[in-house]
């Protein structure tokens, strides 16, 4: 918004921060996102009424839709982003991996072509050796994804799955490949401009998960050597000239315990964690697309890009981290007070006391930031700003981010996408006090009838 200084809204955000930041703003429909956020026709005409150069759309809703792209590009109006052909060859997972395996990137042993049927499915399976992956082909967010160990378990995952792609992404394509045990989720920024030119800017750690969703991020990742990390630089690199790619995206990576790594998928994007890409580098990267978009060559070369210090991002949402890790909390914020009082802490959110957490979009509060000289320096910022962080009139989950950024296997770098069932295998039940200290605390602070009971 303090870039592009316009931006659109559903009438029950009219209030909301990202209006009262921009100096134009105009409403596309109401709540339900498919009747405002996702109405094409409704943006393209807020476009016209407002005579938008350009649009940025973000990281979610239209951002990765080649239509809303193209309709710009008709209309003469700059679509901050990768053109056309890019967002359609890294969007569909079964072209993505082609295009990939073509442009020397590694790639995860597995069936290449669409899987029709739950018996193909189980046969394809059986060749490729169990455990695999069922996932949609033009999936993302987790969705449309089921690991099977078996042939029983092929069927029912190729049913569910196919199921699921089809209600969230109105395709029901599936493929099928090896899936990668107790692997680390560690991805690359790539930056590219329309001269082909184009650079990585380090990695990003992104093996906290629940429900193949990222919960916590870091940069850089404690796993990576530097000539791991210069080979998965150069090869993100190799698939973005591949399609010709220009703005800022992200390459996915499964890594094994071998340093072995495999593309996963391209995000033709701005990345939800991208603020912990611009602490480490000190490059603006929604600058960067804009300049991009408007056809200028790229500022930086490839040894002009640091790893200054470490950055943490933990993302805060309204969820209740007892049930399956975070289910949504919906309400109003009655009390709501940032960590900015503390030093190198960034929050990047969009509500303020008094905003309405809404069943319509996604239940994230805030990115919270943290920066430091070292790992240990920006987790220790990272403890103060969550135990700093005031929520009250929605459950949220930083009971659950103050316990992995503690936990002794995060800290000692110890970790996996399986992380949280591996630490929890019966689910997050909050901070457990040790025998010796409860009985202590109970010796120190006599019991009443008002008293918090352990």
């Amino acid at each position: 918004i303090l870039n592009c200084k316009k931006t659109i809204a559903a009438q029950t955000e009219i209030f909301a921060v990202h209006v009262k930041m921009a100096d134009e703003a105009v409403c596309v429909g109401p709540a339900p996102t498919a009747k405002s956020y996702l109405n094409m026709e409704a943006i393209m005409e807020a476009v016209r009424l407002t005579g938008a150069q350009a649009v940025h759309p973000g990281y979610g809703f239209l951002s990765e839709n080649k239509e809303f792209a193209k309709r710009l590009a008709e209309e003469g109006v700059t679509f901050i982003g990768p053109d056309t052909h890019a967002i359609q060859a890294m969007g569909d997972k079964i072209e993505s991996k082609l295009i990939a395996k073509a442009a020397k990137v590694n790639t995860i042993p597995g069936f290449d072509g669409v899987v029709k049927t739950a018996d193909e499915a189980v046969k394809i399976a059986q060749q490729i050796g169990y455990p695999v992956m069922i996932k949609a082909s033009a999936g993302g967010g987790g969705k449309g994804m089921r690991i099977a160990w078996n042939d029983e378990e092929t069927r029912e995952g190729f049913r569910f799955s196919s199921q699921e792609a089809a209600s969230s992404f109105g395709d029901d394509r599936l493929l099928i490949e090896k899936y990668i045990d107790n692997p680390r989720h560690i991805e690359i920024q790539v930056l590219a401009d329309k001269h082909g030119d184009a650079l990585w800017l380090n990695e990003r750690e992104c093996s906290i998960q629940r429900r193949n969703q990222k919960v916590v991020e870091e940069a850089p990742s404690t796993f990576l050597d530097p000539d791991t990390r210069r080979a998965m630089g150069e090869q993100a690199v190799q698939l973005a000239k591949a399609v010709k790619y220009s703005s800022a995206g992200t390459v996915e990576f499964l890594v094994d315990s071998k340093k072995n790594f495999y593309f996963l998928e391209m995000n033709t994007r701005l990345q939800v964690e991208h603020p912990i890409t611009e602490c480490i580098t000190g490059l603006d990267l929604v600058e960067q697309m804009i300049r991009v978009a408007k056809g200028y060559r790229l500022q930086h070369r490839q040894e002009d890009i640091p790893i200054n210090g470490w950055a943490i991002e933990s993302r805060v949402y309204a969820e209740d981290p007892y049930k399956s890790f975070g289910l949504p909390s919906i309400g109003r914020l009655s009390q709501y007070q940032e960590p900015l009082n503390l030093n190198n802490v960034r929050v990047d959110s969009g509500i303020e006391e008094g905003s309405d957490i809404s069943i319509y979009y996604d239940p994230m509060i805030s990115k919270l930031v943290t920066y430091g000289s070292t790992r240990a320096e920006a987790l220790a910022r990272m403890e103060d700003a969550l135990d700093s962080y005031v929520i009250r009139g929605v459950t949220h989950n930083i009971p659950l981010l103050r316990e992995i950024i503690t936990h002794p296997r995060f800290v000692s770098g110890d970790i996996t996408t399986n992380f949280l069932p591996e630490v929890y295998p019966d689910g997050f039940k909050g901070h457990q006090l040790e025998a010796q200290r409860c009985s202590r605390w109970r010796k120190m602070v006599p019991l009443s009838s008002g008293s918090l009971s352990l």
